[in-house]
């Protein structure tokens, strides 16, 4: 594996909102990296994008980061130089920034931070990565053995009544988690971006690479829980959790049962109805090209079994998704490994005017907020559903998702978008610069899922 400080995950770090931290990053690998930091609204200068933020760091070289954090939350951060094999083998960590607001999250006994994760094992070791291109980039690299902050079988304890919240980030390269823990009472309080408009109890979360949910969670009797991942057809064991007859001090049932309303979320759905009616001031659609890689019948075959009748398919014996718009798993796993950005090209159009080529010139300003329609084609080599992830630029509201406005509104820096999907957001730009935005599945990404942006001084 390869590893921040040693272990996988890397270490979390701990700091205030209003903060101002430098992380000095030296490279003991034997690739160029960079470390871009996961949602945060850093200066431009340290967002971790080679050659366009600063240079890569090389091997035995050293980078120091100057970081602030505006904004209440977990975050994380992870290489942007092959993606597909650095952040696979181990390198990511997260930032849990505690807020300067003391009633700011509501009462819990602990905190615990939980990064998700799959890897791809073949033979007893890791499955093999290809030194001079990217492989798996049709699907993405799913991984076919799970991982709770770099275990294969984590257990928690605690105690009967006892309110932990969980910090969940998923740092998988494709894989969408459907997190589960049956036989406790879980309580949705925040997302990428700090907390919900409304908290709400919930039987599960559903968490795309890159993206957080914040949850608490009541154990209310003795006994034994599993933490749980769930697919349409099946259930995965992630963890489980023991609960201790020994009862949790001070109770705290009587605040887990209370829902609360974060009041600067409750003045943007004021203000949401003018931004649902206005038209997109741009327009960015996903699009897949896709070579005839299947090769052989044989391969042909592996795919065509593991058709599903309300799935639509391509024309390379694959079938997309479900009704869900969601890939749960790679059944084209024998086409997906020579998928390469040679054969297989994903890019992000701009339709704001019916055009077909790539996003050029999109300049904001600080201070300025932008509609922003993305729409997932089905008119497509390969449909499939993408996490869409904006850098530190600013943050946005989803506002609609196929024109149904979104009921609990939070801040993000990462939505998920699924195949055949429209989805409305408010970007809110904030921190001036060169900026990034792309498919967080980093087969996608490097294949050519991603563009810039400038965000300049105040209009």
């Amino acid at each position: 594996m390869l590893a921040y400080e040693g272990s996988v995950p890397g270490p979390t770090l701990v700091v205030r909102q209003g903060a101002h931290l430098s992380v000095l990053v030296t490279n003991a690998t034997d690739l160029e990296t960079t470390v871009h930091w996961h949602g945060l609204r850093v200066d431009n200068q340290f967002d971790g994008v080679p050659h366009e933020t600063q240079q890569p760091i090389g091997p035995a070289e050293s980078f120091t980061y100057r970081l602030d954090f505006p904004d209440p939350g977990l975050y994380w951060y992870h290489p942007h130089v092959r993606e597909d094999y650095t952040q696979e083998m181990g390198l990511y960590g997260t930032v849990l920034v505690r807020p300067t607001q003391a009633d700011y999250w509501p009462p819990v006994h602990r905190d615990v931070v939980l990064a998700l994760d799959d890897v791809l094992i073949e033979d007893g070791a890791i499955a093999p990565f290809d030194r001079s291109q990217v492989t798996h980039a049709a699907m993405g690299r799913f991984g076919n053995v799970f991982l709770v902050n770099g275990e294969t079988e984590p257990a928690l304890a605690v105690r009967a009544g006892e309110v932990v919240r969980l910090w969940l980030v998923n740092t998988a390269n494709a894989r969408v988690f459907d997190v589960r823990l049956p036989g406790a009472r879980m309580k949705l309080v925040g997302g990428d971006g700090g907390r919900v408009e409304h908290e709400e109890f919930v039987d599960s979360v559903l968490v795309a690479p890159s993206e957080r949910a914040v949850v608490d969670v009541m154990f209310p009797e003795p006994g034994a829980l599993p933490l749980e991942h769930r697919t349409p057809d099946r259930s995965y064991p992630l963890g489980r959790v023991t609960v201790t007859e020994e009862p949790a001090e001070p109770s705290l049932r009587d605040s887990f049962e209370t829902l609360r309303t974060d009041p600067e979320l409750a003045v943007e759905r004021e203000q949401l109805q003018g931004w649902l009616d206005a038209r997109p001031d741009k327009v960015l659609a996903a699009v897949a090209e896709m070579d005839d890689v299947a090769g052989t019948a044989s391969m042909s075959h592996d795919m065509s079994s593991m058709r599903r009748p309300e799935s639509t398919g391509d024309g390379h014996g694959h079938v997309h998704g479900g009704v869900d718009g969601i890939e749960w798993e790679d059944d084209m796993a024998a086409v997906n490994r020579r998928t390469t950005p040679a054969n297989t090209r994903w890019t992000l159009r701009d339709r704001t005017s019916g055009g077909t080529g790539s996003p050029v010139e999109w300049n904001f300003a600080v201070g300025e907020r932008v509609k922003i329609r993305l729409v997932n084609e089905m008119d497509s080599d390969h449909p499939m559903h993408h996490p869409f992830h904006v850098h530190g630029a600013g943050r946005f509201l989803v506002l609609a998702r196929d024109g149904v406005p979104e009921p609990n509104l939070v801040w993000k820096d990462t939505v998920l978008l699924r195949a055949g999907q429209t989805v409305d957001i408010l970007f809110s730009a904030t921190n001036p610069g060169f900026w990034m935005a792309h498919c967080h599945i980093p087969e996608h990404m490097h294949s050519g899922m991603m563009f810039h942006f400038t965000v300049g001084a105040p209009a």
